[in-house]
């Protein structure tokens, strides 16, 4: 059985602000992303990309308040540099994964500019407008996810603009036909530049309760969230976001998105939803065709919450798997531009592990840039942060800025990224980027870039472990996750300090140790047991 491109890729995404800078002002650039592409393709060995915003935007947070969506932002090039990145990520064999943003436009896109020029605008109904109520409160009790109510009023109109996000992020109205149509359009534009899928930034918020009912109030902390968002918390979600009809505009883009041309492209859907029996409804119904109606994939983000335990992380996908309808496949992020870094998060002594587990799981596997090094977070002075989280929410927890960082690639001032002096980038380096670095790595057998370089080359060459079924593995030592992927390959995943011994089911005696966290590769025989390090695994092929 084939299965398609993105079933069997990993994905790499890159945050373009902060991957290459190719111009020496201080910030990444599309011409410095090509630059570096051969790394990706030919030094990973990975087949597919993902690029965060690039579109013009005011950048209130930086690239999600899209002032334009078929352009490209002046500091990050121009469409000739666009079309040069997608032409080279296909000489390269790279798939080309964009960020889409239909929730949100900026206040700044001349579609909501012309919608707030007045009542009677041609535009007025493409976003969401509603009265105050008589004391002059918003129009019910939704939520930023920034902070404060999500309702801003237009004085010059007398009505309030609804924002999920900033206000400077007005709400598109999706119920609106001719806002889907103009969406729809804008995802062809880009398929017709060569954009060979999308990840869409909060999917599942696209349509809301058409009555805009109130949010009950939440009276126990939210089940599986990975981190606090304040006074976002403190409601169920459950009218301000995913209204049932949701699913139909889904199948609408998985039918934009399939139908394009012959060539099979991919819808990504972000959604924080850890219900996992409501997370599998978003990938639809059963068309007849073998297909499914919705996303292909909704991201799953279960593993960033998840005790970072044996126990844990095998219920976890366990219930994945269980949870999954008939033809769906899975999916794994362990880190983002949203989230704090492997080496911050999970300590630097499981970043091999994690590269072990994403690489090795049934599913699609999503690397950030950078993790493969083990970066860390940088813990950046309050007068260099940009995050507007943190700003609005009066929460300096909350940055994200941390895991922006330029990508070190050499031990010079400025890590390769820019011919910028070090103060000049828009975020500061990490302080160890003259050890951490690809130049560096590269030279070292036992880094942790030099492992996921292997991991990746095993995993390419590993039928079983790109389409082999997941089978948890029964009857191992505590602290130990072991599991088979189709016939053919064993992995075991250690979550500890020490050694530990593991006997290995006698079908894999006479395979061989074709990856290692610490380097055994490649040997003979695995024998009746091997030692796993600490914190550490192994994956044994027949």
């Amino acid at each position: 059985m084939s299965h398609p491109w993105w079933q069997t890729r990993v994905v790499y995404q890159i945050y373009p602000r902060s991957f290459q800078d190719a111009n020496g002002d201080g910030i990444g650039d599309l011409a410095g992303v090509t630059e570096r592409l051969p790394y990706v393709a030919e030094t990973l060995g990975i087949g597919a990309v993902w690029l965060s915003p690039f579109y013009p935007s005011p950048q209130a947070d930086f690239g999600y308040d899209v002032s334009d969506y078929r352009d490209v932002d002046p500091q990050f090039g121009t469409l000739d540099d666009f079309d040069a990145l997608a032409a080279r990520c296909h000489e390269l064999d790279l798939k080309l994964i964009v960020d889409f943003v239909p929730n949100h436009s900026s206040d700044q896109h001349a579609w909501f500019q012309e919608s707030r020029a007045g009542r009677e605008s041609a535009k007025r109904d493409w976003y969401v407008w509603s009265d105050p109520k008589p004391d002059g409160s918003p129009p019910n009790n939704w939520l930023s996810h920034f902070g404060g109510p999500a309702w801003t009023l237009d004085e010059a109109t007398g009505q309030m603009y609804l924002h999920s996000f900033l206000h400077e992020q007005p709400d598109l109205n999706w119920r609106n036909p001719e806002v889907e149509a103009e969406m729809l359009d804008t995802l062809r534009f880009w398929m017709d530049r060569g954009v060979d899928g999308f990840r869409i930034d909060v999917a599942h918020s696209i349509l809301k309760d058409p009555q805009m009912r109130d949010n009950p109030p939440r009276t126990a902390p939210p089940e599986g969230a990975f981190k606090s968002l304040g006074e976002y918390d403190t409601q169920l979600h459950v009218h301000d976001k995913a209204h049932a009809d949701v699913h139909d505009a889904f199948a609408r883009i998985r039918r934009t998105v399939d139908g394009h041309s012959d060539a099979e492209r991919v819808a990504i859907g972000e959604i924080h939803e850890f219900d996992l029996d409501r997370w599998a409804s978003f990938y639809g119904k059963p068309t007849g065709d073998g297909h499914l109606s919705g996303l292909h994939m909704p991201f799953n983000f279960g593993l960033l919450n998840v005790e970072w335990t044996a126990a844990d992380v095998r219920a976890h996908v366990d219930a994945v798997e269980a949870a999954l309808p008939d033809g769906a496949w899975p999916n794994y992020v362990l880190g983002n531009h949203d989230e704090p870094r492997l080496a911050t998060r999970l300590g630097p002594e499981s970043v091999r592990l994690a590269g072990l587990l994403l690489l090795t799981l049934r599913g699609t596997p999503t690397l950030y840039y950078g993790d493969e090094l083990g970066m860390p977070d940088v813990d950046v002075p309050l007068d260099q942060r940009k995050d507007p989280w943190a700003e609005r929410s009066g929460d300096p927890t909350l940055s994200r800025d941390g895991c922006r960082t330029p990508m070190a690639w050499d031990g010079s001032p400025s890590a390769g990224f820019s011919t910028a002096p070090p103060d000049a980038l828009w975020l500061p380096l990490h302080a160890s980027h003259d050890r951490v670095n690809v130049e560096a790595e590269l030279a070292d057998p036992d880094s942790h870039l030099a492992f996921y370089r292997r991991a990746l080359a095993v995993r390419r060459e590993t039928p079983a472990l790109q389409t082999g079924a997941y089978s948890g593995l029964d009857g191992v030592p505590d602290g130990v996750f072991g599991f088979t992927r189709g016939d053919d390959a064993l992995v075991l995943l250690h979550f500890g300090g020490g050694a530990v011994h593991v006997d290995l089911p006698a079908r894999f005696r006479d395979g061989r140790v074709a990856l290692s966290t610490d380097g055994r590769d490649g040997g003979g025989a695995a024998g009746a047991s091997l030692a796993l390090p600490a914190w550490g695994g192994v994956v044994v092929v027949r």
